[in-house]
């Protein structure tokens, strides 16, 4: 382990207090900027996601509109201050790790930040617009669509939150093997397995229709393809290294018995 200051267990747990009350600080500091502009939020939202046809949102209680809005700016808070909360994290966390841990943890965060913002993008610039159309083209001159704000945003979150998850998922398939929970060889033969986990997957986190089904699972199935063969070549170089450090150990010894 790295060479850490003696402190006691309080002192541990006290930095992490301070670490959590940071992160609220700023998440709070940016709560009302974050409610100020959920009109212009949401306004983006419908243009860009609703057909003209499907007409404009509707709210059905008092406080709908209201309640939509807080709900919303807590998202945006959480988002505008995740730089801030990860550093803390990160402040927390670094005396306890070795230096390549620390690379290899600022590769982790980084790469399923990014991974993330790209499940979210393809959703709100596909899926979203796509999904709205879809469900504007059941409309017919005795049934027209009347949407609510809550529903819509709440649809729309659970959409992106869903895509932004399922988008880690070459991660998971390169931690698995990197820990030695799961070989390459174990996943290629049960891809047929994967496939069908990740089916069920999207049947859970999308809407009850195959369309936004198939959407999510497609690129799920992609991103794990392209995970397993980041895998198997990262794999093929451990265990070349293995046998190499191998080879230089078994040589050691064959040259101290010939020494003796």
């Amino acid at each position: 382990m790295p060479e850490l200051p003696d402190q006691p267990l309080i002192a541990h747990l006290e930095a992490l207090r301070n670490a959590l009350l940071n992160m609220l600080y700023m998440t709070a500091a940016l709560y009302p900027a974050a409610y100020w502009i959920t009109p212009e939020v949401i306004d983006f939202l419908v243009r860009w996601s609703c057909p003209p046809e499907m007409g404009q949102l509707n709210y059905f209680t008092p406080m709908e509109v209201f309640i939509a809005r807080l709900k919303l700016a807590l998202v945006l808070a959480l988002a505008a201050a995740f730089p801030f909360n990860a550093w803390q994290l990160w402040r927390f966390l670094m005396p306890a790790l070795y230096e390549s841990e620390r690379r290899a943890l600022k590769w982790w965060i980084g790469a399923s930040t990014l991974l993330f913002v790209m499940g979210a993008g393809f959703c709100l610039g596909t899926i979203l617009p796509l999904l709205m159309r879809f469900s504007a083209g059941f409309a017919t001159p005795n049934l027209k669509p009347v949407i609510g704000l809550a529903g819509f945003l709440e649809l729309s979150g659970w959409l992106l939150l869903s895509f932004g998850l399922m988008f880690q998922f070459p991660l998971a398939v390169i931690l698995a093997v990197r820990f030695g929970a799961v070989r390459v060889e174990t996943l290629r033969r049960g891809r047929p397995y994967v496939v069908v986990g990740i089916l069920i997957l999207a049947a859970i986190l999308t809407p009850p229709d195959v369309v936004s089904q198939l959407l999510l699972a497609v690129p799920t199935w992609i991103l794990f393809e392209i995970g397993l063969l980041i895998a198997a070549r990262q794999q093929k170089r451990r265990e070349a290294a293995a046998a190499a450090e191998l080879d230089d150990a078994v040589l050691d010894v064959y040259r101290q018995d010939n020494e003796l």
